[in-house]
């Protein structure tokens, strides 16, 4: 039997000793959306590795607009790269109409909204069994679609069957929109901001069942997200993205317990949970068709703002110099002139503390 399947993916396993391939990984990815009436593009993304093994879920955090979404959309094939490229099991990411429809079927996307996924006129299990039809059932129908329901958590699934989305509550509606990304039984799912609509008693209820589902059945997860409560809740690694760049990589401990970029700071210092004092970030919003020069966060960040960048000798380069695209694995990795210098305060945080790991 051949070990290439139908995306033209080797799926032999790595030799004994060796480093396993990743599922999913992005290779100096970049994204440029064209601006209106002649203005720059904006680099939505802006040169990106990301790796995503086998089992595993990593968390891809950012304010709006830091390219988070556009990144995600790339890796599921509905955006073209204008450079870079995306495999998935070793092999690179055809763009063509058939390999991305065997590709679909392995990775799945949920999104955040599931009033808006879900198609008002349909019952439970037609939004369930679309995908199925798709792409050809093998086997029972009805018996997929059951399982796929009673996965997501609505058992027993005959009782939902008939059902319509206005009659299910939020977290119902988004175990429907889980169950249709399951019928398929892909590899990986990209679950984009997958609790922001739901009341704080239902978003436990989703985030145990998304890790309940990679300990059953070994399925990956990208999870995009701006809340760092989130993150530490659900994810092994934990991708921090700013302006169309990852600026710091690395285990959900090692990030969320000791950041080390002052955007990772900031964001970490709002949440009622940790033990650092709140930043707020001055200047404008990230603009991708103004990248500044330099580190990209340099005009908003509060280390070069309050002169500890510049005693520490580094203030130039950041104002200057950019830095180097991370590598996407699971090496911890930060682009930040001063935390990588010796003026950066040990444990990352602006006062030298440690920011005790958050809740949700």
């Amino acid at each position: 039997m051949s070990a290439v399947d139908e995306t033209g993916t080797d799926r032999r396993e790595a030799p004994p000793g060796t480093t396993a391939v990743p599922l999913l990984s992005a290779s100096g990815v970049r994204v440029s959306f064209p601006g209106r009436r002649g203005a720059a593009a904006a680099r939505a993304v802006d040169g990106v590795d990301l790796d995503i093994g086998a089992g595993e879920i990593v968390a891809l955090v950012g304010e709006s607009g830091c390219g988070k979404t556009s990144l995600a959309r790339t890796l599921l094939g509905l955006v073209r790269p204008e450079a870079g490229r995306v495999c998935f099991g070793g092999a690179p990411l055809a763009l063509d109409s058939r390999a991305l429809k065997a590709y679909r079927k392995r990775v799945q996307l949920v999104l955040q909204d599931p009033s808006g996924s879900l198609n008002p006129r349909h019952t439970v299990y037609e939004a369930v069994s679309e995908g199925l039809r798709i792409h050809g059932c093998e086997g029972g129908e009805r018996e997929a679609v059951a399982e796929a329901l009673a996965r997501a958590g609505l058992r027993p699934p005959e009782r939902f069957f008939l059902r319509y989305p206005h009659e299910l509550s939020g977290g119902q509606r988004q175990r429907v929109v889980i169950a249709g990304a399951l019928a398929l039984r892909p590899e990986l799912i990209v679950a984009d901001e997958p609790v922001a609509s739901l009341d704080a008693s239902v978003r436990g209820e989703i985030l145990a069942l998304l890790l309940r589902l990679r300990d059953e059945l070994g399925l990956s997860a990208l999870v995009v997200t701006h809340d760092l409560g989130l993150a530490w809740n659900i994810a092994d690694r934990v991708a921090v993205m700013y302006l169309g760049r990852i600026v710091e990589t690395g285990t959900v401990e090692e990030v969320l317990t000791h950041p080390q970029h002052p955007y990772t700071q900031a964001m970490l210092s709002v949440l009622p949970e940790t033990a650092v004092a709140p930043v707020v970030l001055s200047g404008e919003p990230p603009d991708p068709s103004r990248v500044p020069p330099g580190c990209r966060f340099h005009p908003r960040c509060q280390v070069l703002a309050s002169g500890a960048a510049d005693a520490a000798g580094v203030g130039g380069r950041c104002r200057t110099e950019d830095l180097p695209v991370l590598a996407g694995d699971s090496t911890a990795a930060v682009a930040c002139h001063w935390a990588l210098s010796a003026g950066a305060a040990p444990g990352g945080g602006l006062d030298g503390g440690r920011a005790d790991p958050p809740e949700t």
